[in-house]
């Protein structure tokens, strides 16, 4: 061996090992055993007196360390809950997580939250977090849902004893969807004439109070007659009976009748019943949910109308018309399939502001200058019509 590469020769460490190496006067350099991988390219180099460069580390896809941030997300995507939801909040859910694990812990250090062990989390990094998004306040209320998410993780695993985004509070200012305003209405109405898809949309929106995956899944097999007692008296109301999509893969979804108006009577008399879907394109094919915020907006720059008037608005708007009818939020929540009072009012606590205002003002004028009350009526008086004998 040593006749076939000069200057190579072995050696027995003080542990009992078997070494080999090349030597010379010059130098002595450790090599790799004959029948390694690397020995020719190593034995050369140190013939030539340079270094063999050392092969880059690769960091797998998906390779975390125990009890880092990169294992909690292993560990959360094979949970029960997270299998449970449905592939639109998984995607959503993912492309947070993976933008915070790729975020760096400092700014000018390579290292990366990835490869940080959730127990050196605190308290203040979450807030330094969040602060980077001040621009974003909504990205930032989420991002930190994605964290949490993580924390809860570590906690079930016992890598931790305390939650550090417990204390921390992030609630930006949200006004929620704007809502249609009537003259939008009106505009958009005469542009899409009844039986067009537009309108069948616009109609099912607005008058079902639907989101858009429940928009473009509704079927007409969904429609039906329930009877109702209403102060004693048994009434028959057509209506569609819909399992809302939200949370559908991990509750099963809310559970909802909402009545047919004669708004929306005459559009569903007009629309095209090539499908089993309620709303269909021009081949008879059901919408995809995701195509429809495109399509709305597509439509209502057909319509002359301009930016920021979505589906969702719509939506909004059916609470808007429902607060200034006066309806209770009870009523509003079980229309809309909201479960909390807070989110529900969302949608009517402007037109609740405006009519309270009008109402406490009035008060003021008639007990100042005992005159009528302020503003002209228009139209038909609301409310229970005069009994007629």
């Amino acid at each position: 061996m040593t006749d076939k590469y000069p200057g190579l020769s072995s050696y027995t460490d003080r542990h009992g090992k078997v070494r080999w190496r090349y030597r010379t006067k010059e130098r002595d350099v450790s090599l790799p055993a004959p029948n390694q991988p690397g020995f020719k390219d190593a034995y050369q180099a140190a013939v030539e007196g340079r270094k063999v460069p050392k092969a880059p580390v690769v960091q797998m896809p998906g390779a975390a360390l125990p009890g880092t941030f990169g294992a909690a997300f292993q560990r959360l995507k094979i949970s029960v809950k997270w299998l449970a939801l449905d592939e639109a909040s998984k995607r959503k859910n993912t492309r947070l997580i993976e933008e915070f694990l790729e975020l760096r812990v400092v700014t000018d250090h390579p290292l990366v939250w990835r490869n940080v062990p959730v127990k050196n989390l605190r308290r203040i990094h979450v807030e330094e977090l969040l602060g980077r998004f001040i621009a974003t306040p909504h990205k930032a209320k989420h991002l930190l849902v994605g964290i949490r998410k993580l924390v809860y993780v570590a906690l079930r695993q016992d890598w931790i004893e305390i939650d550090p985004t417990a204390a921390v509070e992030w609630r930006p200012a949200y006004a929620g969807w704007k809502a249609w305003s009537r003259e939008a209405m009106a505009q958009f109405e005469k542009r899409w004439q009844l039986g067009t898809a537009a309108r069948t949309c616009y109609g099912l929106a607005l008058w079902l109070g639907n989101r858009r995956a429940d928009v473009a899944g509704l079927r007409w097999d969904q429609r039906v007659t329930r009877r109702v007692f209403i102060d004693g008296v048994e009434r028959h109301f057509d209506g569609f009976d819909i399992v809302q999509a939200k949370n559908k893969g991990r509750t099963g979804g809310k559970r909802l009748f909402v009545p047919i108006t004669p708004m929306l009577s005459e559009i569903l008399d007009a629309a095209d019943r090539r499908g089993e879907t309620v709303l269909v394109n021009g081949y008879g094919d059901p919408f995809s949910a995701k195509s429809l915020t495109g399509m709305m907006a597509h439509w209502c720059k057909l319509a002359g109308l301009p930016k920021g008037l979505t589906l969702h608005g719509l939506r909004k708007s059916l609470g808007v018309y429902l607060a200034e009818a006066e309806a209770s939020t009870r009523q509003l929540m079980d229309v809309l399939g909201h479960d909390d009072i807070d989110h529900a009012e969302l949608y009517s606590r402007e037109a609740s502001q405006v009519r309270l205002a009008v109402q406490g003002m009035d008060r003021v004028v008639r007990l100042v200058t005992r005159k009528p009350m302020l503003g002209e009526p228009i139209g038909e008086p609301r409310g229970e019509p005069p009994y007629k004998a």
